[in-house]
């Protein structure tokens, strides 16, 4: 059972995290004002995205396992710091430049996230129902993606000062939460090394190397929807639904983000390789449902086909982090989780760059098509590679 302050520390953590996507999907909902505004193109929006990914690597590459050396709260304020300095050079948004910047650093203060604060979500998680933990690391983006983008959405729509009020509500949040962090639990003994530490190592413990090849499918085409709606929410609102409103661009993101915890809590009850496999399937025929209704411009069936995907998305990386990071010791996490989303992010990453430059020649939803052939591809390696671990597993069990 878990103690008051080990508690404490595993809400404290979860905040950091959630918060965190929260201050990246803040200036999603602003890309309309920036286009008609500041002339900024949709190849300059799909490249800060490409940048944010870009910074969140690099995090994960290089200071993944910072937190087993400077501990796993240290680099937790580090990482909610870098958010901060995200969104105080968003303040300054009239061309391309500030928004690079800022989506650079809100990259590392979410590869951080994804490394220190998720295995610091895990090591106070003892007591609890062991698929919660997963599901706040494998989630807690989606959702703070959606808080972020509606809130911001909100703020642009109804508020003063749209280009200052989202991102100095979000500042003082980032603010609040260091604040929380401080009495936190430490769940590491800090060791020498931390220079060391830096040094490039993308490794995995044998119980994760087991399972990472099929959840590294489920990681990437997940990611990659939730690239390409990152950068072009706002567009396919414009064009395709036909509206110009800051909410109606959040909505969309927040379509296919807000319904992951559903499918979390779902994935809880089944085997992790049951739910890659249903999960998969689920996801690839929602993304079908989703492109048949932006050809035929229905908002109500893109919605529905959105929140189906966002379901079903949720399910599978549960069950894929569960399949990877239950049998590691404290000191595996932290490296493992940089493995999970270095995965994820290049999965984010590679698509959406490629849809940049494409969208200058082919409509959105050619683009959008893209994703799902890459969708329907990976369900068949998903179900192919799940039935052969299968049978090896029934052949070393005879």
């Amino acid at each position: 059972m878990n103690s008051p302050k080990q508690t404490y520390s595993f809400i404290g953590s979860s905040l950091s995290l959630i918060v965190l996507f929260v201050a990246s999907a803040t200036p999603i909902p602003l890309y309309g004002l920036y286009r008609a505004a500041d002339g900024l193109s949709y190849q300059d929006l799909s490249l800060s995205s490409v940048v944010y990914f870009i910074g969140a690597l690099i995090s994960l590459l290089f200071l993944g396992r910072l937190s087993n050396h400077f501990g796993r709260r240290l680099t937790t304020i580090l990482a909610l710091l870098f958010g901060i300095l995200g969104c105080a050079a968003m303040l300054f948004i009239h061309d391309a430049g500030p928004l690079l910047l800022g989506r650079f650093f809100q990259g590392l203060s979410c590869g951080l996230a994804s490394s220190a604060i998720a295995s610091w979500i895990v090591d106070t998680s003892h007591g609890i129902p062991k698929w919660i933990a997963p599901a706040v690391v494998g989630c807690g983006p989606m959702t703070g993606l959606t808080i972020g983008g509606v809130g911001s959405g909100l703020l642009v729509d109804f508020a003063p000062d749209p280009r200052i009020l989202p991102f100095a509500t979000i500042i003082a949040l980032l603010a609040l939460v260091i604040f929380m962090v401080c009495f936190g639990k430490e769940t590491v003994n800090r060791i020498p090394g931390a220079f060391r530490s830096l040094k490039p190592q993308i490794a995995l413990p044998e119980s994760a190397r087991k399972a990472f090849p099929i959840a590294a499918v489920t990681f990437v085409c997940t990611w990659a929807l939730g690239g390409f709606f990152q950068a072009f929410g706002p567009a396919m609102a414009h064009e395709q639904l036909h509206s110009d409103s800051a909410v109606a661009a959040a909505l969309v993101f927040a379509s296919v983000m807000a319904p992951s915890f559903i499918g979390a809590s779902i994935a809880g009850r089944f085997q992790p390789r049951q739910v890659q496999v249903f999960g998969m399937l689920s996801f690839t025929l929602s993304l079908a449902g989703l492109l048949l209704s932006l050809q035929i411009g229905t908002l109500v069936g893109f919605l529905v086909a959105s929140v189906l995907a966002g379901t079903a998305q949720g399910a599978i990386l549960t069950g894929s982090i569960r399949s990877m990071v239950a049998e590691l010791t404290t000191e595996e996490r932290a490296g493992t989780f940089s493995v999970i989303y270095f995965t994820s992010y290049t999965g984010a990453a590679v698509p959406t760059l490629l849809a940049g430059q494409f969208s200058s020649s082919y409509s959105l939803l050619q683009v959008a098509c893209a994703y799902g052939v890459l969708a329907a591809v990976g369900c068949v390696i998903v179900i192919l590679g799940t039935r052969h671990q299968a049978r090896r597993q029934a052949y070393s069990n005879a």
